[in-house]
């Protein structure tokens, strides 16, 4: 990874690789943090990894260590429109969407790290580089 990244956002896949202290994630994490970048997650991520067997103190300590932005009304209304741009609608790509729209106002360049590679790329177009999980 040679290109400077100013913000790394986190998918939920993202967020359960950390929890789960995966190697390859947490060595990417090594260079990014080398970088100075800055770790962010949207809020409605928390609850996407949130279930029965998430380990709760890993949670919480990942989360003091990322920004995490809000969904506001506004965000919602901009997420709308990546996914009505990228022809796409409906609770299964909202997430995507949200997440995506925190990418895209994130000071950059912004690396956002996924496991979904096609949908995050028709909704953050080439303003965000796509790191797949």
């Amino acid at each position: 990874m040679k290109e400077h990244v100013e913000t790394v956002v986190l998918g939920s896949q993202g967020v359960s690789a950390w929890i789960a202290q995966d190697r390859k994630l947490l060595a990417m994490f090594q260079v990014f943090h080398a970088m100075g970048a800055d770790f962010v997650i949207g809020a409605n991520t928390i609850v996407e990894v949130s279930h029965a067997r998430v380990n709760m103190s890993r949670l919480r300590w990942m989360l003091s260590r990322v920004k995490v932005e809000p969904v506001t009304e506004s965000a919602a209304r901009a997420s709308a429109e990546l996914l009505k741009a990228a022809g796409s609608h409906g609770h299964t790509y909202a997430v995507d969407a949200t997440v995506a729209e925190v990418a895209l106002r994130q000071p950059g360049p912004v690396a956002l790290l996924t496991s979904d590679v096609d949908d995050m790329a028709r909704l953050c177009g080439d303003r965000v580089r796509i790191i797949g999980l």
